[in-house]
């Protein structure tokens, strides 16, 4: 991941909440359906995989998927009802080594 890859993880996970609730209220702008479908198009279509997650404030399970080079990379959320829901799809991802010292505060 790149320099930019954790604070687009944590832009998704706010971001999620916001997007599943405007979802709710019949305002569908993302791309949703069944969690297994979409990544199974993910991996078919651009070979992606899971490769980080977390639990939103809202209960949403939000998903980064990249490709095994990063070539290209899409982030979804999964809502408690079961349906999955894009947030963020690009290129050139990048993977970074976990900084545990970094993180202490």
């Amino acid at each position: 991941m790149s320099r930019l890859a954790l604070p687009l993880l944590a832009f998704a996970l706010l971001v999620a909440p916001a997007a599943s609730d405007a979802i709710a209220d019949g305002n569908e702008s993302a791309p949703c359906g069944k969690r297994d479908e979409m990544l199974s198009h993910l991996s078919q279509k651009y070979s992606e995989k899971p490769v980080a997650m977390g639990l939103a404030t809202n209960g949403s399970v939000v998903e980064v998927l990249s490709s095994k080079a990063g070539d290209s990379f899409t982030i979804v959320y999964t809502m408690p009802n079961g349906q999955t829901c894009l947030v963020a799809a690009g290129s050139n991802w990048q993977f970074i080594e976990r900084q545990i010292e970094d993180m202490k505060t």
